[in-house]
């Protein structure tokens, strides 16, 4: 009985996961995917506590994935220049200390990735382009670095 309570609660999680992704703004998408790394890499400690090699392993794998197939991929350094690429050098850089976090059961290297992972999500959310203010206050210095931004996505309305 216990078990079909848990699943139940993970497809509630599921559908509300599924919901906040299908009515996302480009931008509300990128905080999405900070928010599921920093998630699985505050996972990965608890399970490191825990001594669950498994449970640690699929997590720092989960983090990897969305630093590298979500954060990573949906950057545009031909458009986004300096910043896109500096932004790539640290993703690449995260993905490569987790691995050795995982190798070396390390939770210092998974805090340390964690709190980069923090800092920039901060930023990014400070920078909303979904903001009136701030959209109708830099729309030329948005355009410059074209429509579609360093992440690749139409994150300037016309």
């Amino acid at each position: 009985m216990f078990g079909s309570s848990v699943r139940g609660a993970n497809a509630y999680t599921q559908v509300g996961l599924e919901t906040s992704v299908s009515g996302a703004s480009p931008h509300r998408l990128i905080v999405l995917l900070f928010d599921g790394a920093i998630a699985s890499l505050s996972t990965a400690q608890f399970c490191m506590q825990n001594k669950d090699v498994a449970g640690k392993g699929s997590s720092i794998n989960r983090a990897i994935t969305i630093v590298d197939s979500g954060l990573r991929a949906s950057l545009n350094v031909k458009v986004g220049g300096e910043v896109a690429q500096t932004l790539d050098n640290l993703y690449a850089y995260m993905s490569h200390r987790l691995l050795v976090a995982n190798l070396q059961n390390d939770p210092a290297i998974v805090f340390e990735v964690m709190n980069m992972l923090k800092d920039i999500r901060e930023s990014w959310a400070a920078i909303n382009p979904d903001r009136a203010p701030l959209a109708h206050a830099a729309p030329a210095v948005m355009q410059s670095t074209s429509a579609t931004g360093m992440y690749g996505k139409n994150l300037v309305a016309a």
